[in-house]
């Protein structure tokens, strides 16, 4: 799912303007914002603004940590529909210049990841069902903020240069939303294959494709534990015979609300599935710590506007809930680099006021 849809309708407003200083720490590929940390984020040291302008997330490591791909709406690279990019971290400004892009330009993207060896990256788009960039819904009933489920939507594999090497993914209905396990050898996916938003994982090469949820709801955003052998994700989960009928009516038109959900986390099988979550509200893009015993991830479970989200961690027991980030409006995202020395995230902090969420990396505290 292109979550730059959620950010850019329920939290677009802008943060407070806070100054900036250019960093001599040795790595050249951003700028250090030296007192853009706010009270309480101990966690985080050395942030470093990534990108400036547009809509900026779901940025993910590479396997050797030096890289990051991410979607991009900016309109300073020619484009008002997200598409995928890649660059180097350490070496590369492109707060300067436009970062390669992955994907073909054509259609909407979503959910890049690299595979094995780091020369491939896999994300879906809808280009071959529509080379143009596919319609955002309108409100639903009540002006409820709607999600697309785009139909369109396959998984491709590119190389760094943007050619298309493999369609990997593929049948009626929708599939996106892959990642890929540490150990190289499993992708993670949401597909509609079964009629419902279920989990599907299968080998590296796309074969084996095993079902692995099959509760009614949006099961979807799945990230594999830092062993490959667990999965935390986000599900909505309808249970009254109100939400069941609305989920289901939705889903039918395409749609779907994404303004209620938990975090889970269950086997690669499927097996021991279990809630951890039960905030209230939006609790979503979870991944796991480095050790593996707590996930983090994003929630607007305390905001009584629906904003702002902020970064929350909690023990995958579902104890000791604590919050990470304090930002006025938007911070989510999240992913551990490898060595779980870097955490980076995408937030509206520093956009001068405005509604731009960028791509910020910070080296993260215990």
């Amino acid at each position: 799912m292109t979550k730059t849809f959620f950010l850019a309708f329920l939290v677009a407003i802008g943060c407070t303007s806070q100054s900036e200083t250019e960093s001599n720490d040795g790595y050249s590929g951003a700028t250090w914002v030296s007192e853009l940390n706010y009270e309480g984020e101990y966690h985080f040291d050395n942030m470093r603004q990534l990108t400036d302008g547009g809509d900026n997330a779901e940025a993910y490591f590479s396997f050797n940590g030096e890289m990051l791909t991410f979607q991009s709406n900016a309109e300073k690279w020619g484009n008002n529909c997200d598409q995928i990019y890649a660059f180097d971290w350490t070496i590369d400004t492109i707060l300067e210049h436009e970062p390669t892009m992955i994907s073909n330009g054509l259609g909407r993207t979503t959910c890049a990841y690299f595979l094995p060896g780091d020369t491939t990256i896999l994300y879906a788009s809808t280009f071959k069902g529509d080379s143009a960039c596919p319609a955002v819904p309108e409100r639903g009933e009540g002006g409820a903020y709607v999600w697309p489920i785009y139909e369109d939507f396959d998984i491709y594999v590119s190389d760094l240069n943007g050619d298309i090497i493999d369609t990997i993914i593929s049948g009626p209905g929708y599939d996106a939303e892959a990642t890929v396990s540490p150990d190289g050898t499993k992708i993670v996916f949401t597909s509609t294959r079964s009629g419902d938003l279920e989990l599907y994982v299968c080998d590296i090469d796309g074969s084996n494709i095993t079902q692995v949820t099959d509760g009614l709801g949006y099961d979807g955003g799945a990230f594999f534990s830092p062993d490959s052998k667990k999965l935390v994700f986000r599900s909505s989960r309808p249970t009254s015979e109100e939400e069941i009928e609305k989920y289901t009516s939705l889903l039918a038109n395409g749609l779907v609300e994404p303004t209620s959900m938990e975090l889970y986390t269950c086997d690669v099988d499927g097996g021991n599935l279990m809630q951890i979550t039960s905030l209230g509200q939006a609790n979503w893009a979870p991944f796991f710590h480095p050790n593996g015993d707590k996930i983090v991830f994003s929630s607007n479970h305390h905001s009584e506007k629906g904003f702002p989200f902020n970064l929350f961690m909690i023990d995958t027991d579902g104890n000791n809930l604590t919050q990470i980030s304090f930002d006025n409006a938007f911070d989510s995202f999240p992913m551990f680099s490898p060595d779980g020395t870097k955490l980076v995230f995408a937030s509206n902090r520093n956009n001068g006021g405005g509604r731009a969420t960028n791509l910020f990396l910070v080296d993260w505290k215990e």
